[in-house]
C-alpha cells in the first residue's frame, strides 16, 4: 500500500456538512471539560485536538485547519481557569500542519493515523509548554514519559475516533 501520494490527482478532499461541523468540536469541548471532573484519568486525553486532527487531515486545507485549530483551542481555552490563547496557538499550529501533511501522504491508513497524532500530540504539548512557560510564565512541568504515555493513548484513541468520523465525511 503506499503511503506517499505522487500527485495532486491522487489526493481526495472531504467537507462536512454544518452540523457535524459544529456538534462535534462541541462534543468534544463539552466531554474534554466536565468527565475530567467525575474520572481524573481522563485528562490524558484531548478529545478537542483529536478533533481538529481529524478536521485538518480530512479537508486537506491549511486554512480551514488553521481556522478549525485556532476556534476549538480558544473554545477550549474558555472552559479553563488559565490564560485564552494557550490552546488556541498550539491548536492553530496542529491544524496547519496536519493539513499540511494530509495534502503530502495517505492519511486514510490506520498506522499513518496512529503515527501522525502520535507525532502531533507531542508537537501540541511542546508548544502548549512553551506558551505557557515562555509567554505567559505559568508553572507548568513537562515529563517525556508521560508525555509519550498520553500521546500513545491519544493515538489509540484517535484510530476509533477517525473510523466513527469516517462515517461522516462527504466528498468535496
Amino acid at each position: 500500500m503506499q503511503i506517499l501520494y505522487t500527485s495532486q490527482e491522487q489526493v481526495e478532499v472531504y467537507r462536512f456538512n454544518l452540523p457535524v461541523a459544529v456538534l462535534v468540536p462541541l462534543i468534544a469541548l463539552f466531554l474534554q471539560g466536565f468527565i475530567p471532573l467525575r474520572f481524573p484519568f481522563f485528562a490524558m486525553f484531548d478529545l478537542p485536538l483529536l478533533v481538529v486532527i481529524f478536521f485538518a487531515v480530512a479537508r486537506r486545507s491549511q486554512v480551514a485547519g488553521l481556522i478549525t485549530g485556532a476556534l476549538i483551542g480558544l473554545l477550549q481555552d474558555s472552559l479553563t481557569h488559565q490564560p485564552i490563547g494557550i490552546y488556541g496557538i498550539a491548536k492553530t499550529v496542529v491544524g496547519y500542519g496536519a493539513s499540511s501533511l494530509g495534502v503530502r501522504i495517505d492519511v486514510e491508513n490506520v498506522g499513518a493515523r496512529f503515527l501522525g497524532t502520535v507525532f502531533f500530540y507531542l508537537v501540541h504539548e511542546v508548544i502548549y509548554f512553551v506558551v505557557a512557560r515562555g509567554m505567559v510564565s505559568l508553572s507548568v512541568q513537562w515529563s517525556w514519559a508521560h508525555e509519550f504515555v498520553a500521546a500513545v493513548a491519544n493515538a489509540g484513541v484517535a484510530v476509533v475516533l477517525f473510523a466513527v468520523l469516517d462515517r461522516l465525511k462527504q466528498r468535496a
